[in-house]
């Protein structure tokens, strides 16, 4: 992706300060740029430029600043006796080219006595390209925690840092609440960390806390997230 922005911004320089005034009047050929047309036939970047010169300050910010990922890692319990178990699950997949992405996910000990699954639909109200960005989220919990259970719609908001635009590093902050209004209501904050060790492998790390008027419980876990 890097490499790719690199070729159009030099072709850009190309087209602003190389071609004379009558040149850039006419129609552009791989021939009017002196350019071989094996390259351009192989290369999608300069066939996009060929056809009509793309609004690349428009194209960054609408570039998402962040990558969907399958997370698979390991799950500390310190408030269910310190038990150990796992986590798993798919962050971030977006819908087509919309700024609206899907989530699911499980979490739970060995022994069962602690589990969490559901999934969630956010929608990005800042361009997809931005550093920072903020999302309401709608989704489904199923919550199981020292022999209670709690289930139902899931409401909160998330907030996102991409420190790198290649989707290397983020941190994020999500706040939600699972049964909204009832006895049974329990908020669940999270705040995630990853960053890159391979072009597709992430290193993550996240803290979660779910309080209800009877429980307050806690999670650390650690994971290896897929890029794609």
């Amino acid at each position: 992706m890097r490499q790719s922005w690199y070729l159009c911004i030099g072709f850009a320089s190309l087209f602003t300060l190389g071609l004379t005034p009558a040149l850039r009047a006419q129609p552009l050929t791989p021939e009017a740029v002196n350019l071989d047309p094996d390259v351009v036939e192989e290369s999608p970047v300069l066939q996009r430029w060929l056809e009509a010169v793309p609004d690349v300050g428009k194209d960054i910010r609408h570039d998402p600043s962040f990558r969907s990922r399958v997370r698979l890692g390991y799950s500390n319990f310190p408030s269910t006796a310190g038990q150990g178990g796992w986590h798993g699950g798919v962050e971030d997949l977006f819908l087509g080219d919309s700024a609206a992405t899907v989530s699911a996910g499980y979490q739970g000990t060995w022994s069962g006595d602690r589990a969490t699954w559901g999934g969630d639909l956010r929608y990005y109200l800042r361009p997809l390209g931005d550093y920072f960005n903020v999302a309401p989220v709608v989704g489904y919990r199923h919550i199981t925690t020292e022999g209670q259970q709690t289930d139902g719609i899931n409401l909160g908001i998330k907030v996102q840092f991409a420190l790198s635009r290649t989707g290397a590093a983020d941190l994020a902050l999500q706040q939600s609440f699972v049964s909204v209004g009832t006895a049974a209501e329990v908020g669940i904050t999270s705040l995630s960390l990853g960053y890159a060790i391979a072009p597709h492998l992430r290193l993550a790390t996240d803290l979660e806390k779910q309080n209800s008027r009877y429980e307050k419980d806690s999670r650390v876990g650690i994971s290896l997230e897929w890029l794609f």
